[in-house]
């Protein structure tokens, strides 16, 4: 992987937040130098085809919801969230499923400055990808964050 440029926390915005909980921001695709991912609110231009065909984000229910978000599905938390929330927790040690709690509890814009203070690097105050162990500008390990 080449040099990239630096990712202050301010790159983690409400735009950047999926319907899932995820925090695009902080995923390895957006944080990339070449052909940066725009997240899954942006359009599909540099994003994964899993992404793009992803059923969560084009899900009925919640293009139809107040809040756009999984939180004010019906079937909340349903099959899919679950088994994403899983492998999140287990290999990069972030909840979904927290993450929209803290979103319904503390709204978009308090989330969001949470998520700036949890996942910005001790070292260098770069973003922490949640893809990778060690911070991808400096190589700091990343703290422990909850969730």
């Amino acid at each position: 992987m080449g040099v990239m440029e630096k990712r202050y926390p301010s790159s983690i915005q409400p735009v950047l937040i999926a319907p899932c909980g995820m925090d695009c921001g902080l995923c390895i695709g957006h944080l990339r130098d070449r052909n940066p991912c725009g997240g899954c609110g942006g359009g599909d231009t540099n994003k994964p085809k899993h992404c793009v065909v992803c059923r969560i984000k084009n899900c009925d229910e919640i293009e139809s919801g107040d809040s756009g978000f999984c939180f004010d599905c019906t079937k909340f938390p349903c099959a899919r969230m679950r088994q994403l929330d899983k492998r999140y927790r287990t290999k990069y040690g972030m909840s979904m499923l927290e993450n929209l709690e803290r979103i319904s509890e503390l709204g978009l814009d308090g989330f969001v400055a949470s998520e700036q203070e949890r996942w910005t690097c001790a070292e260098c105050g770069g973003v922490i990808c949640v893809h990778r162990e060690d911070c991808i500008y400096c190589g700091h390990p990343r703290k422990q964050v909850g969730g």
